[in-house]
């Protein structure tokens, strides 16, 4: 461990600085609102302050800043940040509307996440034919999991950037908007659900039924407590629920945030208010999750060399986009959509950003995929979600009428 000259207590603290100032001072002074979020600009900065790219030009700042305490007190942060973000995630899913219009939802749904999948997957054996697996598969990994898991972080929609991209966009409390969160949030559904599969440890699996068993009578329980109790105790009735699902499901070898994700999606967001839900939300996203962005870019790694990185996150980038477009195009030609509805709502499907980076930081975690895999496909998630509002937003406005369209 490097000699430091400042408490563990200052470090941190300056630590907090860099990663609050670094990405706020960039986005407002360089104005890429446009092209680049906040949201997007803190994921880039947590990428270009970790050791790959400052720390290996200036060894100096990092090794003295980012020493092993530090950088454990940052991931304490990190960990429970995601888990309420996933937890929020989960809550806000509409599942009563979905089943209203469940043909029309499935239909999209299903094809908007099926296709890209397909098409990653595909990206996925390319990458393994053209290079080394070990370099990308991790070592805990078997080659099926390794496909199925990019080809489904190339299906991920972001549920909680989407609602962030449609505020913007002001369409989100539309027709328009509504109908792209209910396809994307049973996509939201089926991705959890394919991570668990892609987790399943089957030397743990008597752990795994037993949680699931269990989850089930605590939801019912849980379920009757909430509604019950006054409204200003639900919250925190709620967060003590959701570090219970996170621990459970991590013990029985699934992931913590496979948990925070169920934990929310086993509640109703009308015991908590919508308006408080988002509040809730970009409070988490302002305070918090720049801590997870940096801790996402200490794992990036350019061992395989920059050019590689990139080429593989274009490839990555190319089927997730495409696969998104020929999804949604595919379920607007069978249900008959205006010109430019499928074109709008695929776009607006395909955002990356924080849930795929989410879902790749947990197959890192498992060693099913390299951190030279973690690392181009973080670049795509980062590219997909920069297209979005530039793509859309002219097209919005040729097409009002769509804003009203319910199904």
């Amino acid at each position: 461990m490097p000699q430091t000259y400042l408490p563990v207590t200052e470090l941190y603290l300056l630590a907090l600085i860099l990663i609050f100032a670094a990405p706020y001072l960039f986005w407002r002074l360089l104005k890429t609102d446009y092209y680049a979020p906040l949201v997007v600009v803190q994921i880039v900065s947590g990428i270009l302050l970790g050791p790959g790219v400052l720390g290996s030009i200036f060894p100096g700042y990092y090794e003295t800043i980012f020493v092993p305490p530090v950088i454990s007190a940052l991931n304490g942060v990190a960990w429970w940040a995601v888990m309420l973000f996933v937890f929020v995630a989960g809550l806000e899913l509409d599942l009563e509307e979905a089943w209203k219009w469940r043909g029309e939802t499935g239909l999209t749904a299903g094809l908007a996440l099926g296709v890209p999948l397909l098409l990653g997957a595909g990206a996925a054996l390319v990458l393994l034919k053209l290079g080394d697996p070990a370099a990308w598969i991790g070592a805990k990994g078997a080659t099926w999991q390794f496909v199925l898991g990019i080809g489904m972080a190339c299906a991920v929609t972001a549920l909680p950037i989407l609602v962030l991209l449609m505020e913007k966009l002001e369409i989100l409390r539309t027709a328009l908007g509504q109908r792209i969160l209910r396809y994307a949030s049973l996509d939201d559904i089926l991705i959890w659900g394919v991570l668990a599969l892609i987790l399943l440890d089957w030397e743990r699996v008597t752990r795994q039924l037993g949680f699931i068993a269990g989850f089930v009578v605590a939801v019912w329980l849980v379920r009757k407590l909430i509604a019950a109790i006054p409204e200003r105790d639900r919250w925190y009735v709620a967060l003590i629920w959701l570090a219970a699902c996170g621990y459970l499901a991590d013990w029985a070898g699934l992931h913590y945030m496979v948990g925070a994700f169920l934990a929310g999606a086993a509640l109703d967001a009308k015991w908590f208010g919508i308006e408080k839900i988002d509040a809730f939300r970009n409070t988490v996203l302002l305070t918090m999750m720049p801590v997870f962005f940096l801790s996402t870019g200490l794992r990036t790694s350019w061992d395989m060399g920059g050019m590689t990185a990139f080429a593989a996150a274009a490839l990555l980038l190319a089927a997730m986009v495409s696969g998104k477009l020929l999804g949604v195009g595919l379920a607007g030609r069978l249900l008959k959509w205006e010109k430019g509805e499928a074109w709008v709502i695929g776009w607006l499907l395909q955002t990356k950003a924080l849930i795929m980076i989410i879902f790749v930081n947990i197959l890192f975690d498992k060693q099913v995929i390299t951190s030279s895999a973690f690392t181009a496909l973080l670049l795509a998630a980062v590219g997909s979600t920069m297209l979005t509002i530039p793509v859309v937003s002219p097209t919005l406005r040729k097409l009002e009428g769509l804003l009203a369209k319910r199904g």
